[in-house]
């Protein structure tokens, strides 16, 4: 599968001038298949649906 990360990265000073708390980001290795990153992609638009209202 594919493992999404929370949190500031390691980059503090970019957020904070961003105004944001965290970020979120998917890792990706050469074994990976198009129909889980498909599956992150229906995923990232659901939750844009949702929270867009």
């Amino acid at each position: 599968g594919l493992a999404l990360r929370a949190g500031d990265h390691c980059n503090q000073p970019l957020l904070r001038k961003l105004g944001l708390a965290a970020t979120a980001r998917a890792s990706f290795y050469f074994y990976n298949v198009r129909e889980e990153v498909d599956r992150l992609v229906e995923g990232v638009e659901k939750a844009r649906r949702y929270f867009a209202g």
